[in-house]
């Protein structure tokens, strides 16, 4: 089902430095069109990996898109709590076969907006049986702190004004329709639970309508 847009973003966006990227994936050697953004606050950075790949009969396809939040404990150090590597592996594996395929990576993202000594704080309280809703609310923070004001002018910038979207997360969905971009899939990348992130999960799910 399309998510119409009902207004453009006005965000300055400055992405002045791009490369192609070579990176491992999976014991495959790809190489990616980079590009690193910057908004009007110079914390907000966002880096895009872009596979610009090859269109069957000339005709460019729908880009498929990833918008993922930084995650340093799950993306670099693969945290069992959450499944935010699980998701930013799927993502890529479509991205890298996919023409038009797009990874934005937000790092200021970290902790749902709220920063990565914030959410270690969160995990405190989680292990002492909060789950990470009430968590945030503990220390102060809101439930989720991300806007998504950057990536969509990011969109926009590359020409993407309606995309398939990789999330499970309909508020994300909801946050760029606002921002002016159509959304004409939402494409789920659901994870399968471990001992670690059970709760996490089932908290996104009926807490924060995720859809797992």
């Amino acid at each position: 089902m399309s998510v119409t847009a009902i207004k453009s973003t006005s965000l300055d966006v400055d992405w002045s430095a791009q490369t192609v990227l070579p990176i491992d994936f999976r014991g495959r050697e790809v190489k990616l069109e980079a590009r690193a953004y910057q908004g009007t606050d110079p914390s907000y950075q966002a880096l895009v990996l872009f596979n610009r790949g090859k269109t069957e009969g000339g005709t460019a396809q729908l880009p498929i898109v990833r918008v993922h939040s930084g995650c340093v404990t799950g993306d670099i150090f693969h945290s069992l709590r959450c499944d935010c590597y699980q998701q930013l592996q799927a993502a890529l594996e479509v991205i890298v076969d996919t023409p038009n395929g797009v990874l934005i990576y937000l790092p200021y993202h970290e902790g749902r907006g709220i920063g990565l000594v914030n959410k270690i704080r969160a995990y405190a309280l989680q292990d002492q049986g909060l789950d990470t809703v009430d968590a945030n609310v503990e220390i102060g923070e809101p439930i989720d702190a991300r806007a998504y004001d950057l990536a969509a002018a990011i969109l926009f910038d590359m020409g993407f004004k309606e995309i398939r979207l990789m999330t499970n997360n309909p508020a994300k969905v909801e946050a760029l329709r606002q921002e002016g971009i159509t959304v004409a899939e939402q494409i789920p990348v659901v994870m399968e639970p471990s001992l670690y992130n059970k709760r996490y999960l089932e908290t996104k799910r009926v807490r924060m309508a995720h859809k797992l």
